[in-house]
């Protein structure tokens, strides 16, 4: 084992697949498209550990981002995951594209900790949720008139993530996804995000953001209903309909003083209600 596989395992959270927002390669898919978009997981997971390290240096973590995209790449074999998928890649002949876009957003989370506005927001979206969308697209086959949707739809659950987790990522790693200029118009500052309880002004901002992420949900839609895979079809109906939730408890709820992720039985009752209405639509 290297210096710089054994460094990254060091970093990683134990976080697993079942511990996401949304379904990751649920036993909606076929079996034969679980295993690459697993392999697709691991490496991110790997790569978002890294990113979010609290203790490690940035040009640290930044040296491992760069071994798992030589890895990706084809001109290295220091990261174990970047190994992984690129067989994965190779053996489904998908493109290596999808993998350096994330790790993009990795390094960028390595050196920058606040955005200023919601469309710069959104282009670290490009970077940190589409290519996830595109590439579970890629390994079905898909069109790829149905990226666009596919973006909106995971720009989405990027952002909802962000919401839910917007008091830890500030207080565990000082990073904010919250844009800058929606805390300042409203009166609110950055340091309000390490209360116990949101302040009137951080909540409308909470609030503003969730209620633009509903937008985005309504543009999302008919994503759903555009793919071919009809198992993948309802695997994205199910997600879409979690995010409509998780927005409207964003909207309801304060995430840094009440609970805003779903329990497992809330998740079932919902995934269930979208996957029947998907199947007989």
């Amino acid at each position: 084992m290297t210096a710089t596989v054994a460094q990254a395992a060091t970093l990683a959270s134990g976080k697993g697949h079942r511990d996401e927002n949304f379904p990751v390669a649920s036993f909606l898919l076929k079996a034969e498209y679980r295993s690459p978009v697993m392999a697709f997981y691991h490496f991110a997971r790997a790569a978002d550990d890294v990113a979010d390290n609290a203790i490690a240096p940035a040009a640290d973590k930044l040296a491992l981002l760069a071994a798992m995209r030589a890895a990706i790449s084809g001109t290295g074999t220091a990261s174990a995951e970047g190994v992984a998928l690129r067989q994965t890649l190779n053996q489904h002949r998908l493109s290596p594209q999808h993998a350096l876009d994330l790790l993009t957003a990795f390094e960028r989370d390595c050196t920058v900790d606040r955005y200023a506005t919601w469309d710069d927001l959104m282009d670290y979206c490009r970077y940190s949720a589409a290519p996830v969308g595109r590439y579970v697209l890629d390994v079905h086959g898909e069109d790829r008139a149905t990226w666009p949707a596919s973006d909106t739809l995971c720009a989405a659950l990027q952002v909802i993530n962000h919401l839910q987790d917007c008091a830890k990522d500030y207080r565990a790693i000082n990073r904010v996804y919250i844009p800058t200029d929606m805390l300042a118009e409203a009166g609110a500052r950055v340091e309000d995000l390490g209360a116990g309880r949101a302040s009137p002004a951080l909540r409308s901002v909470i609030v503003a953001a969730a209620r633009r992420t509903q937008m985005l949900l309504v543009q999302s839609a008919a994503f759903s209903a555009m793919i071919r895979d009809k198992r993948l079809a309802v695997e994205v109906a199910v997600i879409q309909r979690l995010a409509e939730s998780l927005t409207q408890r964003l909207i309801a709820r304060d995430p840094l003083s009440e609970r805003v992720h779903h329990g497992k039985a809330e998740m079932a009752g919902l995934a269930a209600w979208a996957a029947i209405r998907r199947l007989v639509a």
